[in-house]
């Protein structure tokens, strides 16, 4: 090429999510089986949803408008239905101009950080979302600025590095809070939400709340929205479809803005984000017509209520198996389906390794291994003695090391079997050299 064809931040779009799936299939098809726990994908694990959310979507299918373009800003009565959803909270109020979709927060995620100055950065959480911190990064041209979340306090955030990253980079303009948050299971207390808060407002910052995972708690925790606690600091929340329903394949989510007209640039913000789906025309019209049908259903609480059970007993058995390990910084969940497993200090090297009795699939993994980073090298030997998918913890914008698995297996027998040989796994990896 005459010119250099991609910018400098290009290289900041990585994803091992699904970059650990290539390797997987190399070994599958040298006749491995495959426990995929590297992806949040309830209906990939045989999450079955009711028949009462399936004839919505079948019958709306039927309906010519289905299939047409919707407004750019997304179905005017799906728009209302989520005002008043979020007006009942009592705390910020929006109207159907507040709301914008997208298909799927992945494409909210890029638009809101492609259309930043580049030299206007968000601070996230480390470990981070990798859909986040690499749409930031990339943006800037330059490594995501994160503030540390606590594996030896709940994964509570440390608002103290926060604050003093905040105070001496003025190019910071928000904050991203992931809640629940994805990868470590964590769910913010309402006293850390109210502090960043503070910050957002003592510095002029934004805020930004990935809220995908709102409705996926329990064992006791409480998720609160952005719109509950925001007061009178702009900021938005990005929502979805996806996780809840669930019904990722949907690709619907969207955006809600907070206080849009506390500040100029805020607003102008908002008003970028309108117009850059405008040039896209609009966003798919069947998941949203759904929208209001589903959640607005009487059964819906309990189909969602009866997934977070079940969701919460399987953070309780993998909890009874891992936490045992001594090896490992061990916290359960209490929302979304992840769970961030760190080794302790000192724990890993690049001398351990798993026994692998097929020659063909120990060549693989030798040879992945070569110059990774000591988490990389275990999740490798993990796969390819196992067949179990985990995704490395250094590759969520971390110096942590370790792994991130889902709570999603529906078969409770196979979900211990999986957890116990990875427990036993551990135990041998540990003690390889």
């Amino acid at each position: 090429m005459r010119r250099k064809l991609l910018s400098d931040g290009s290289k900041e779009f990585k994803y091992e999510i699904r970059e650990i799936v290539k390797k997987a299939n190399q070994l599958k098809a040298l006749g491995l089986h495959i426990h995929w726990e590297n992806i949040g994908d309830p209906i990939e694990k045989k999450c079955q949803l009711p028949g009462w959310i399936k004839d919505i979507i079948s019958n709306l299918a039927q309906q010519n408008k289905s299939y047409g373009y919707c407004p750019s800003k997304g179905v005017l009565a799906t728009r209302e239905f989520l005002c008043e959803k979020t007006n009942a909270l009592g705390g910020a109020q929006i109207t159907p101009e507040d709301v914008l979709f997208f298909n799927g927060l992945g494409d909210a995620i890029s638009t809101a950080y492609k259309l930043l100055d580049p030299n206007s950065r968000i601070i996230g959480p480390s470990p981070a979302y990798s859909t986040h911190s690499s749409a930031e990064a990339a943006h800037a041209n330059s490594d995501p600025i994160t503030y540390r979340l606590d594996p030896a306090n709940h994964w509570y955030p440390d608002l103290e590095e926060l604050e003093n990253k905040v105070k001496y980079n003025e190019n910071i303009v928000g904050i991203l809070i992931i809640n629940p948050d994805n990868p470590t299971g964590m769910v913010w207390p309402l006293e850390y939400l109210k502090k960043i808060i503070d910050i957002a407002r003592r510095y002029r910052l934004f805020v930004i709340s990935d809220e995908v995972y709102n409705k996926i708690v329990y064992n006791g925790a409480v998720s609160y929205s952005l719109a509950e606690y925001i007061e009178d600091v702009p900021g938005l929340a990005m929502k979805g479809l996806s996780k809840d329903v669930p019904w990722p394949g949907s690709r619907c989510g969207w955006m809600e803005y907070y206080n849009r007209n506390k500040d100029p640039q805020f607003a102008a913000f908002c008003e970028s984000l309108d117009n850059a789906k405008m040039i896209e025309v609009c966003s798919t019209t069947l998941p949203q017509l759904a929208l209001p049908l589903i959640y607005g259903d009487p059964q819906f609480e309990a189909h969602r209520l009866g997934i977070n059970e079940t969701t919460g007993k399987r953070s309780a058995l993998i909890s009874s198996i891992l936490g045992e390990v001594q090896e490992l910084m061990f916290n359960q969940t209490y929302g979304a389906f992840y769970n961030s497993i760190i080794f302790k200090d000192g724990v890993l090297n690049n001398k351990q390794s798993l026994r692998i009795e097929n020659p063909k699939i120990r060549e693989k993994v030798e040879e992945w291994c070569k110059g990774v980073s000591p988490d990389y090298r275990f999740v490798y030997y993990l796969l390819g003695a196992t067949g179990i998918c985990t995704v490395p913890m250094s590759s969520f914008c971390s110096d942590l090391l370790g792994f991130r698995i889902t709570l999603l297996e529906e078969d409770e027998a196979e979900l211990k079997k999986v957890f116990t040989s990875l427990s036993d796994a551990i135990k041998n990896y540990v003690i390889s050299v």
